[in-house]
C-alpha cells in the first residue's frame, strides 16, 4: 500500500508541476501574442498567426516540461512513474497538435522533442548521488 501511495504522489506531483508549466507557457504566449480585441472566438485563426519565434520558444518550453514532469515523478516513484506521466503528456501534446492548425515544421519538432525530454527526464531523475558525496 505504500509503494502504491508512493507512486500515486509522484504521478500527481509530476502532473502538478506539468500543470504549473503549461500555464506559464499559456501566459507567455498571451503576453508575446494576444488574442486581437475584439476577439472573435475564432482559436484556429489566432493559432495560424503565431510567429515562428514564439512557436520555437514553445517547443523549448514543452521540452522543459516533459523533462522535468517526468523527472520529479520518476525521482519521488520510480520510471514507471515518470514514464506515466511523459504518457499522459504526449497523450495531451498529441490532442492539441490534432485539434490546432499549427505550423508542420512545429508539429514535427514537437513530436521529436517531447520523446526525447521525456527520455532525459526518466534519466535525470533516476540520478543518484553516492551517499559519500563522492
Amino acid at each position: 500500500m505504500k509503494a502504491f501511495l508512493r507512486s500515486l504522489g509522484a504521478v500527481a506531483a509530476g502532473l502538478t508541476l506539468a500543470f504549473v508549466l503549461v500555464l506559464g507557457v499559456e501566459l507567455f504566449s498571451s503576453v508575446v501574442h494576444p488574442f486581437p480585441v475584439p476577439f472573435d472566438g475564432d482559436i484556429p485563426a489566432h493559432v495560424r498567426r503565431y510567429p515562428g519565434w514564439v512557436l520555437g520558444v514553445v517547443v523549448f518550453a514543452w521540452g522543459a516540461t516533459f523533462l522535468l514532469a517526468t523527472g520529479v515523478a520518476s525521482r519521488i516513484g520510480s520510471r514507471r512513474t515518470g514514464t506515466v506521466v511523459g504518457g499522459l503528456l504526449a497523450c495531451a501534446l498529441l490532442f492539441n497538435l490534432a485539434m490546432l492548425p499549427y505550423a508542420p515544421w512545429f508539429k514535427v519538432a514537437m513530436i521529436l522533442a517531447c520523446p526525447f525530454a521525456c527520455w532525459a527526464g526518466l534519466r535525470l531523475g533516476q540520478a543518484r548521488v553516492p551517499a559519500d558525496g563522492a
